[in-house]
């Protein structure tokens, strides 16, 4: 049996939805992209919703937006794709790396601990779909002897009179925390709609502001669309109305536009997510539960608590007393039957550009810890029942084979 690891979710309704936006004649940023944002909002309890053509170029949007620079500093968890620093990094930003929880969530003690008179931004990051401990973080931001220190240097800084929090819920659209949708518990939500993500756009992103009292969310809106867009006071929709060719520039913004024909994918399936999308995920991730629990070799995933839901992105299933080697060999043998399967993440002081930066994995030994037992396994709402059971029994034996032979 072949088993992929994370095909698209493509139906005809996806079908249908991406043929009349060829049919339209329009397949740039338009009424589609318009639709899904509100999709978002609808779904997150929002009021506005940015689309994007990636979640690195909507990170690297906010950033600028908030006006990080060059002698900045933004707390990232070590444990997290590269996109999260690296998007600090291209506004001339440094990351300062804290190490995470044994669930993947930052630990809050250690972002306290890392918090400077340099620090803008502190972006967690929901790992699998699982959420962070937001009460912790924003009470962190807004405790007074933490804006005393903060040093406000642009605009929007000024605004805010605080640090910054961006939640990376790349991974958690449709997760919750004490009865809050994800993008509705930090001042700006980013999610993905990579491929392989819970609702994709094949590539894309979007931005959910949620900013506070301060700030008109939806001035905010306007303005991240023209930022979008290289600064341009038109869309290209707009230009091509009769008489609306004249435009202007009117800052250095970004060319990070989501097109019509890639909101056309993520707007039928966003439609389907709550009632049949997520529900087939949780299926998969609850049967994996069921058959894993019954041994004690294996670190089940969290997939809720009295606070949390995850939206079940990934099965970060992780093997107990077992060391990164082992752990390869285990991929080697599952990928041997026909199943593939993955990990994350490697953490990032572990990867040539941040090693090459001076950050040393031994400093985050938890990160390390949970990339070098852990394994993701397909889960996406194509997987039947037969085929979930063939993969745990893959795992299972290779488990079996690669512990034996090495006893």
């Amino acid at each position: 049996m072949k088993v992929p690891f994370s095909p698209p979710f493509i139906d005809q309704d996806v079908i249908n939805e991406v043929l009349s936006t060829l049919e339209s004649g329009w397949i740039t940023s338009g009424p589609k992209v318009k639709a899904l944002e509100e999709e978002v909002c609808k779904l997150t309890s929002v009021s506005h919703t940015v689309c994007v053509n990636s979640w690195t170029s909507g990170a690297i949007l906010v950033l600028k937006w908030f006006g990080v620079k060059e002698g900045d500093e933004v707390i990232v968890p070590a444990y997290t794709y590269s996109a999260t620093a690296l998007a600090v990094i291209h506004c001339g930003a440094t990351p300062v790396m804290v190490d995470i929880n044994e669930d993947f969530t930052v630990d809050t003690s250690k972002i306290e601990q890392a918090i400077t008179n340099k620090t803008k931004v502190i972006m967690p990051v929901d790992i699998a779909g699982w959420p962070c401990d937001y009460d912790a973080i924003n009470e962190l931001v807004n405790a007074p002897s933490r804006i005393k220190v903060f040093n406000p240097e642009s605009e929007k800084q000024k605004q805010l009179g605080r640090i910054l929090v961006i939640s990376d819920a790349a991974h958690s659209i449709g997760a919750t925390y004490k009865g809050l949708q994800s993008g509705n518990l930090t001042d700006i939500t980013i999610f993905s709609f990579h491929a392989v993500k819970n609702i994709t756009t094949a590539e894309g992103g979007a931005i959910c502001l949620n900013l506070p009292e301060s700030f008109n969310n939806d001035e905010e809106y306007k303005l991240m669309k023209l930022f979008t867009l290289n600064g341009q006071n038109k869309d290209a929709f707009t230009k091509s109305q009769a008489g609306g060719w004249k435009y202007d520039i009117l800052f250095a913004g970004l060319k990070v536009n989501m097109p019509d024909i890639c909101a056309a994918i993520g707007l039928a399936q966003i439609r389907k997510y709550n009632d049949l999308l997520l529900v087939e995920r949780e299926r998969v991730a609850r049967r994996y539960q069921n058959f894993f629990s019954q041994y004690s070799f294996f670190q089940l995933p969290i997939l809720e608590d009295k606070e949390r839901k995850s939206c079940f992105h990934l099965y970060a299933l992780r093997i107990n007393s077992i060391s990164e080697e082992k752990r390869d060999l285990i991929i080697e043998s599952v990928t041997k039957t026909g199943v593939s399967v993955n990990v994350h993440f490697i953490p990032m002081p572990m990867l040539t550009v941040f090693k090459d930066r001076g950050y040393k994995i031994e400093d985050f030994p938890i990160a390390y810890d949970n990339y070098s037992r852990e394994i993701s396994l397909p889960i996406y709402p194509q997987l039947t029942d037969d085929e979930v059971d063939y993969i745990c029994t893959a795992i299972l034996t290779s488990y079996k084979k690669v512990i034996q032979s090495n006893d």
